[in-house]
This record gives C-alpha cells, structure tokens and sequence, in this order.
C-alpha cells in the first residue's frame, strides 16, 4: 500500500481537524482505546502472556491496535505501545508484573544514566506495528503515534516505578537538576528519533503524554514540561515537517496557555478537570484542542454522558475540536456506551 504524502489532498477528519480545519462534527478517538475493556484484547493478551511481550510482537500490535476500529469506526487509531518503551532503548530493564505497575531497572535514583547501555534495536518491533498497521486502516482514518513526555517518562526511570505524587524524582530534580537534565535531555533525543522513525513507517501525527504534568510547581513546569516539549517539537519539526503534534499535558490547570505558547504544539489535549469554555476563552484562537469527557462520565453512561457530551461541543463553537476523553478509558467501560458516545458525538452538528 502506497503510504499518503503530506502533499496530498487531506480526506481525514481528524487530520485535517489537526491541521487546524474545524470540522462539522468533531472526529473521534479514546485514549487507550485498544485495551481491557475490549475482549477481544483480553483475549490476545492472555495468549501472549504478558503486556511487553503482546507490545513487541508486531502482528499482535498491529491487531490491538486495529480492534477498535474494527469494532467503532474511530477517527483515529492509536499505536499499541507504552511509554516507557523510550527508557527501555536508553539501558533500563523494564518489566510488567502481574497485578503491578511497570517496572524500570536500575533506578536511577541510585544509579547513573552513563551505566546503561543504549539499546535503540529494542524500538525496532513498534516501527514493524507501525508499518502493518498503516498497510491495513481505512483510507479516512488517521493513524496515531505517540510518546511520554520527558517529565513523565523520567519520573518512572528515577523511581523505577510509578508512584502519586511523583516525590522522589521531583525531590531528585530540586537536589541535582543537572544529573537531572541529563535524563531529560536523554528523552528528548531518543523520543525525536523515536517519533521520525514512527512517522517515517506510516504514522501521520503524534501526541505527547505528560501524565504527571500537574505535580510540578511553575517555576519547576516551565523547566521541566515547557523547555523539554519545546525541544521535541522543534526538533520532530525539522526532521518531519508538517507533522501534527499533539501536546496532553494532564493535570496542567491554568498553566495550559503557557503550556500551549511555550511548547508550540499543533493541539492540545484537555483532562476531564478543564472547563472547556474556559479553555476555549484562553487558548490562542484556531489552536486545535483534543478532549476532554470525564472517562467516569463513560461508564455512566445514559443522561449523565449525554449532557456531558453537549457541554463539551457546545464549547467549542468555532474552534477545532477533536473528540476524546480527558485520559484513558477504563476498563470497566461498558461497550454499549461506547457506541452511545459515538452515535452521540456524530449526531451533534
């Protein structure tokens, strides 16, 4: 299949949504929407035995990440992967045990950065998802790359884990924010690449997680989310020109204008804790937002997810908007809502 250039003429929603073009109904995608709720991935991954083994396997990478569309018509497709896949090609063991969260090691809360040996060849397998998955969409689906923001993806390599309130690395970053840097810069030069080599197998935009955007103090953001993102996005612009970037910088609040003039990303994603029409009223005019349904809104379901969801269009009257949660769907998300929120979303122009 002959992979579309960014010459072509944009038959995309979601791209040209993107791109700045608003569209009459806002297209659609859910973040983790290739997941646990669906069984059909509970039952691919029971086969597998594991996360990281299902998310290295491209045949099976390619599948989950093509379910959903399958199954809803999505606007949008979204990579099956991880974000800690960028420090698992810096050196760290990264693990998924069951019943726990991901695990990274050495942490580098005692250990050094200049200990790990690169190990870029372990990104190889998610190009070989990219390049099957983009052979095999829809021709008016978008395909999605994505990665973890070096905030978010370095508090996991500090800590070697997740945690809530992220105390460790933050305390890491105040006490060596040159050591701290480091790592930063690390992310920043592996997820460029990381990106371009997504983009260059078949992915047509990319976002940015930052899950633990909102921990951090202003002055400590601007260091932090702002500068890194920044360098990413000029860095990924210079390599793939007119590429869309999508920046989710969760948990932001009233930083999100700074964050959007700062980092000069292409959309912004909203959480499910912004006030739409506040977001509407302070971002820069014509920038594209993506969000920002409550996922508990979801699983509701009925009248709860239908006032939501006009709340949330009705915001955003003139201004590109591109439909999704405010994070990743649950796994307890009912399938039936799933398909409410669709019929929902595409009857509302």
């Amino acid at each position: 299949m002959e992979r579309r250039t960014l010459t072509d003429p944009v038959s995309k929603p979601l791209l040209a949504t993107l791109r700045g073009e608003r569209q009459s109904v806002a297209p659609l995608w859910l973040m983790r929407q290739a997941g646990r709720y669906l069984p059909e991935y509970r039952a691919l991954r029971a086969d597998k035995g594991g996360f990281l083994a299902l998310a290295t396997d491209p045949e099976a990478a390619a599948e989950v990440t093509l379910q959903p569309i399958r199954r809803f018509g999505f606007d949008g497709a979204i990579l099956f992967s991880d974000i800690l896949m960028v420090p698992w090609a810096l050196g760290q063991d990264l693990s998924f045990g069951v019943g726990e969260g991901p695990r990274l090691e050495p942490a580098l809360v005692g250990a050094t950065l200049d200990g790990l040996t690169r190990a870029p060849a372990r990104l190889e397998p998610v190009y070989a998802t990219v390049a099957r998955v983009a052979a095999a969409l829809p021709p008016a689906t978008t395909f999605l790359g994505f990665a973890g923001s070096p905030w978010t993806v370095a508090t996991y390599m500090v800590a070697g884990r997740g945690s809530k309130d992220q105390g460790e690395t933050r305390r890491f970053a105040y006490n060596d924010p040159v050591a701290f840097g480091a790592i930063v810069d690390a992310i920043v030069t592996m997820t460029i690449d990381y990106f371009a080599r997504q983009i260059d197998a078949g992915v047509e935009a990319v976002q940015l997680f930052d899950s633990w955007a909102g921990s951090l103090s202003p002055a400590q953001f601007e260091r932090w989310v702002i500068a890194p993102n920044a360098a990413i996005v000029a860095g990924l612009r210079a390599r793939c020109p007119g590429v869309p970037i999508i920046g989710f910088p969760k948990g932001a609040g009233g930083k999100l204008p700074a964050y959007a003039a700062g980092t000069g990303v292409d959309a912004i994603g909203l959480d499910e804790t912004i006030d739409p029409d506040w977001a509407n009223a302070v971002l820069p005019e014509g920038l594209p937002v993506q969000g920002n349904l409550d996922p508990l809104a979801l699983i509701a379901g009925g009248e709860a997810l239908a006032s939501a969801v006009a709340r949330i269009v009705a915001a955003f009257p003139t201004r590109p908007h591109v439909f999704n949660l405010g994070h990743g769907i649950l796994p307890d998300t009912p399938i039936a809502h799933v398909e409410q929120l669709i019929a929902t979303v595409r009857r509302s122009a």
